[in-house]
């Protein structure tokens, strides 16, 4: 059955954020900067007059009551504004009520102002949980699983619950993105994230898709768990609700920003350390912004893209990532970024080593290294193969060197390049055999190395890095002389090495 899109401007919302729960819930950070959020995105794409609208930060459950009633009274009394009744809250809350600083709103009471509002399309969203556990989750102490229940609504009503996670998991909260996630994703899709078909207009269930899909994957990372929102669809007939215009809306000043295919960009208002704005997806996105000064950054594969923008009035600003800076996982982990943890990577090259002993041929072989990048931190394992000699009149000699090492290195990245200082031991197996008149037997001998490194780094397109290294290696083992005993051998080589990192 094909729906029939509907904009209904006349309305009335009610949008509360309590950062403070009860007397063990845990404070929260941003439940309060939630709301301004939403308030925000309804009041100037969504079509609700100011007069029509209501925030409430930090009140007690008597002001909220008061309010959903005042509302309710007035909707009756007022045709006009009879069209829709959206209902927000962020904070804590359990299976019996919401908290609210220090005192509790029912349920079951907050249900009962909603589906009996006179509005004919009630919304009801509620990024709440019922626990308070790790990473500031929103909740108190655990509990039965929270829900809302819904019922067979009349045949003049329609109803739409949206809850931020299912009936037994925690609502998170992120520092990285200043907010909730469900709220972010949200708020994100109204803007424009969620506009999938290019119509200019979200809709209930557009925003609700694409806040489920950003929560499930940012919630996926953190040590929380998985957080699935939830979703019922109470609306009778054709009509499929649109909560944003992302057309100019009368009395706003607004712009766009589109944003190419193949990254997910954040922005931040302001500067790179300003609030988080909003998340696109991976497919080709326009937001709707106020105008003013942002900044845009965008997650590949396998680098980054950054810069600023200034967004004008009714200008749609075209993101060129030509002229945005690009900026590899690696520096970024190392300098501390919330983008990754961590950054896996390969090596490989050619390299080249000292004689172990004097007159001897240098070494001459290949490295292939797997490398783990934290936050100024190198940790690679890496096996080195080489092969020398030696040369005389009388003899000629073929040397092995089968060689693994751990190496710790710290990293420093400049503008340009990155350099780093290391330390690497492990094994080596070396190998000699023997070409002359006489009896010389192949021997092996097996050595532990010790090395101090140093080396460097040149960002390449993409994924990919030139690297460079150097570094002074102590090869300790017995060799076998012409006297019965076996003597301890320290020889001190010289190790150059180039090749080429790629890191996902």
């Amino acid at each position: 059955m094909t729906r029939t899109r509907v904009f209904i401007a006349a309305g009335v919302a009610v949008i509360i954020g309590n950062n403070v729960g009860d007397g063990d819930d845990v404070r929260l950070r941003y439940a309060e900067d939630d709301a301004d959020k939403v308030h925000r995105v309804l009041r100037t794409l969504g079509g609700f007059r100011p007069e029509d609208m209501v925030l409430l930060r930090g009140e007690s459950t008597e002001t909220v009551r008061r309010a959903l009633i005042r509302v309710n009274d007035r909707m009756r009394t007022d045709a006009d504004q009879q069209g829709m009744l959206v209902v927000y809250y962020s904070g804590h809350a359990d299976v019996q009520a919401l908290h609210l600083g220090g005192s509790a709103f029912s349920m079951e009471e907050l249900e009962a102002l909603v589906r009996g509002s006179p509005a004919r399309t009630r919304v009801l969203i509620v990024d709440a949980c019922r626990s308070g556990a790790l990473t500031r989750v929103k909740g108190a102490v655990p509990a039965p699983a929270f829900d809302i229940q819904v019922r067979r609504a009349d045949a003049s009503e329609g109803a739409v619950f949206l809850t931020s996670s299912s009936a037994n998991e925690d609502a998170q909260e992120s520092d990285g993105l200043r907010g909730s996630f469900f709220t972010h994703y949200l708020v994100s899709g109204l803007i424009g994230a969620a506009d999938a078909d290019g119509d200019r207009r979200v809709t209930l269930s557009e925003a609700y898709a694409y806040a489920y899909e950003g929560t499930l994957r940012a919630s996926s990372r953190s040590l929380a768990g998985l957080q699935h929102p939830t979703f019922s669809y109470e609306l009778r007939g054709r009509e499929e609700i649109v909560l944003t215009n992302l057309a100019a809306q009368p009395g706003h000043t607004t712009g766009q920003i589109t944003f190419p295919a193949g990254r997910r960009y954040l922005v931040m208002r302001d500067g790179p350390e300003g609030p988080v704005m909003a998340e696109t997806g991976d497919n080709p996105s326009r937001l709707t912004l106020p105008p003013g000064r942002y900044f845009v950054r965008g997650r590949g594969r396998s680098d980054l893209v950054e810069g600023p923008i200034v967004l004008a009035a009714d200008v749609n600003s075209v993101v060129d990532e030509a002229r945005l800076e690009r900026v590899a996982y690696a520096r970024l982990v190392r300098k501390g970024s919330d983008v990754l943890e961590r950054v896996r990577g390969v090596q490989a090259g050619y390299q080249m080593r000292t004689g172990l002993w004097r007159g001897a041929d240098p070494c001459l072989g290949f490295f292939a290294a797997y490398e783990v990048v934290r936050r100024g931190f190198s940790l690679l394992g890496r096996f080195a193969a080489c092969r020398g000699g030696f040369q005389n009149a009388t003899l000629t000699s073929t040397a092995d060197d089968l060689n693994v090492q751990v190496e710790g290195a710290h990293v420093w990245d400049l503008q340009f390049v990155s350099v780093q200082v290391g330390v690497a031991l492990g094994p080596s197996l070396l190998l000699e055999r023997f070409d002359t008149t006489g009896n010389a037997p192949a021997r092996a001998a097996l050595a532990g190395t010790l090395a101090v490194t140093a080396g460097a780094e040149v960002p390449l397109r993409g994924r990919f890095a030139l690297t460079v290294g150097a570094g002074a290696n102590v090869h300790a083992f017995k060799q076998r002389d012409t006297t019965p005993a076996d003597e301890w051998a320290t020889p001190v080589t010289f190790m150059t090495r180039v090749g080429l990192a790629a890191r996902w």
